[in-house]
């Protein structure tokens, strides 16, 4: 089996540390779980793509250089390149639906409004796999609703999610592995149950 595992995120120092980066950041924290390193990633269809063997499996790491909205592009590229079926593709992603420290693993649906989701599914269709990392959303209400979310996930975690993200992020990549390994079905099962997260946090239902 081949996969392509996507991160999305957006380019540039200034968002490295951003909640909307928490794909990238997944992507990081796997090339090293299995045996790679950050360096192992190459410019390649505007975006920066890390190939290894793991689990008895070729595995492509990517991360779309482009911004957000226009992660659809690099990731229909490689898609095509290596001649992979939706199903074969997992997408990693920040969800302001979901509250820290939750996540989802699922396949196909809508793109919720996020920009990342909706360049992919524009291109491939929505029927790939998603691993939904919650960063929660602000509480705010009328006209300034709009710009407090954006900046909500384009601005750092907080000081207290700082303490979990570590933990969450070995969650989030557990997911990944365990689509890779035992298929979604299990996957699915282990994470969107009533559990604790590794974060300290409720999975999701």
């Amino acid at each position: 089996m081949t996969w392509l595992v996507v991160g999305l995120g957006n380019p540039g120092p200034e968002y490295e540390q951003s909640r909307h980066n928490i794909g990238f950041m997944v992507l990081d924290r796997l090339i090293e779980r299995w045996g790679g390193r950050k360096s192992d990633f190459r410019s390649k269809w505007n975006s920066e793509v890390a190939q290894l063997e793991a689990f008895g499996q070729k595995l492509h790491l990517q991360k779309p250089m482009q911004y957000m909205n226009l992660s659809g592009g690099p990731v229909q590229r490689a898609a095509t390149f290596f001649q992979l079926q939706p199903a074969q593709i997992i997408v990693i992603h920040d969800d302001i639906d979901l509250d820290f420290g939750r996540l989802k693993v699922k396949q196909g649906g809508g793109h919720g409004g996020h920009n990342g989701l909706r360049s992919i599914s524009g291109l491939l269709g929505p029927d790939y796999l998603r691993v939904r990392g919650g960063v929660g959303r602000p509480n705010v209400g009328g006209e300034a609703k709009g710009e407090r979310v954006v900046g909500h996930v384009l601005g750092p975690f907080g000081k207290a999610e700082q303490r979990e993200l570590s933990a969450f992020l070995d969650t989030l990549a557990e997911a990944v592995e365990d689509i890779i390994r035992h298929g979604l079905v299990h996957a699915m099962n282990r994470h969107n149950g009533e559990g604790r997260s590794k974060a300290g946090s409720p999975a999701s239902s």
